[in-house]
């Protein structure tokens, strides 16, 4: 597949200084651990309470690293004064997921005007070792003029 041109040159620290405003990601502990122009990394380390009753981790969690992993990697290639939104994913949840982190990556398949087609693959690591436990497929789209601030969405209420 041909390299994507990123919109912005400083993509990655629009990336980074965008992440660090997702409260959810700070609360679970993730973190980016590649940014490039049109693929995301996120990395999760283990704690027992991402898990679900079987002690794996939840599967709301590992769809969470997910999507977020691939709003940057659709957002890593807009210009500087765009957002971005997820608008559909399906996650497949293969195999429990067990391991010492979580690791999402996610790489844009098609880039729009509009709409970015992206696909995630989530692997649990252990010693070294990874295991594919989930794939999936979303769209996420560009809100064009809109930067990524949190007063542009607030409806003054």
């Amino acid at each position: 597949m041909k390299p994507f041109e990123p919109s912005d040159p400083d993509f990655a620290a629009r990336c980074r200084d965008s992440f660090q405003r997702q409260k959810a990601m700070a609360l679970i502990g993730a973190e980016i651990g590649a940014i490039e122009a049109g693929f995301c990394r996120l990395e999760l380390p283990y704690r027992e309470e991402l898990t679900q009753q079987h002690g794996f981790f939840h599967g709301g969690i590992l769809t969470a690293l997910a999507d977020s992993a691939a709003g940057y990697a659709a957002y890593s290639l807009f210009a500087a004064e765009d957002s971005v939104m997820t608008v559909e994913l399906k996650m497949n949840l293969m195999a429990p997921a067990r391991g010492e982190r979580l690791l999402a990556e996610a790489r844009v398949v098609r880039r729009g005007r509009t709409l970015s087609v992206v696909e995630m693959d989530v692997f649990a690591e252990q010693a070294g070792r990874r295991t594919e436990v989930a794939k999936g497929l979303g769209t996420w789209i560009r809100l064009a003029g809109r930067p990524d601030t949190p007063e542009v969405f607030s409806n003054g209420g």
